[in-house]
């Protein structure tokens, strides 16, 4: 079993986004790029047939913490995947200013299927040992292959139900929780009972700064809960080839392709599957709770929103 040595890694958030895209040299039209939803459409009836798409990458980097930290040789690579053809392209980007970064990375339409993945890895040499993973961004872009509009499929169903006398008997004895993350279906799903008084309410409401700070350390919480169920019912699903593990189908693939870099920063996907594996099937499980906490609460923005909260409840009371 690989042993698990911390070493420092960026606390500064990373956020790349895609300026331009072309199709066989052909620029596309800036409505199929979405900036707020982070995707990116490639599909246009005039252009359904092409061979190769290349995307014109900016990525933000925390400078301040990249000139003082303990690291050299910093690297920062755009790495585009997709499960269901396990294809993987990588482009290295390069520094332009104080903290941003740019770049084009480039891929052929046959080697990829629907739907893709965007993101961004920052790599450096920590205390001698090269390759070191100290960073990756928070928000995955979707690169979707097959659609016109850049719209992002939904990655968590939200469905408010009553747990007392609702249509789903199994949630009746849990009639006094505020909700569930169910994991057994296609989609994840959260369950907020209506029961609960005031919560549905609540958080669809909007209010005043004090309110919407509290409703977003609320919606923090649920999510920092939804992520962590996922995480384990990802890792639940892992099944094994030849004795090597593969990565599951569905949102669980993204799940793990999400939270492994924060849960074991050291080491590759395929390597961090591999340990998650033999501490669930081995021992060690129990060490990497506080890591799968973490990874969570990042996905969720616990820190901002919790950040936010306490600023606004100390304005109010000046």
């Amino acid at each position: 079993m690989n042993i698990v040595f911390p070493y420092p890694t960026l606390g500064g958030e990373i956020v790349i986004e895609v300026t331009k895209a072309k199709l066989d040299g052909r620029a596309l039209p800036l409505s199929m790029i979405s900036r707020e939803q982070r995707v990116v459409a490639l599909h246009e009836a005039e252009r359904s047939q092409w061979e190769e798409a290349r995307l014109d990458l900016r990525a933000v980097l925390p400078s301040k913490e990249l000139a003082s930290g303990p690291w050299s040789d910093v690297v920062c690579v755009a790495i585009l995947t997709e499960a269901a053809t396990n294809t993987r392209t990588v482009a290295k980007l390069s520094p332009v200013d104080d903290g941003n970064w740019s770049g084009s990375l480039r891929f052929a339409r046959d080697e990829y299927h629907a739907r893709a993945l965007l993101t961004i890895n920052v790599v450096a040499t920590v205390d001698g040992e090269t390759g070191r993973l100290i960073g990756t961004a928070e928000e995955t872009w979707s690169v979707e292959l097959n659609e016109r509009t850049p719209t992002r499929q939904q990655e968590l169903n939200i469905q408010e139900v009553d747990f007392r006398d609702g249509p789903h008997e199994w949630l009746r004895p849990f009639k006094e929780a505020p909700w569930l993350v169910e994991t057994t279906g296609d989609m994840p799903t959260v369950h907020l009972n209506t029961g609960f008084e005031g919560l549905a309410e609540f958080l669809n409401g909007r209010g005043g700064p004090m309110e919407k700070a509290v409703r977003g350390v609320l919606a923090a919480q649920i999510a920092t809960e939804a992520w962590t169920a996922m995480f384990h019912a990802a890792v639940g699903d892992v099944e094994l080839d030849d004795d090597v593990p593969q990565w599951p189908a569905g949102w669980k693939d993204g799940v793990l392709r999400s939270m492994l870099p924060d849960v074991l920063p050291e080491l590759s996907p395929a390597d961090a599957l591999l340990e998650i594996h033999l501490r669930r099937t081995e021992g060690g499980w129990q060490d990497l709770q506080p890591r799968i906490q973490y990874a969570a609460a990042r996905r969720a923005k616990v820190s901002r929103n919790l950040g936010n909260g306490l600023r606004t409840l100390n304005q109010s009371g000046e």
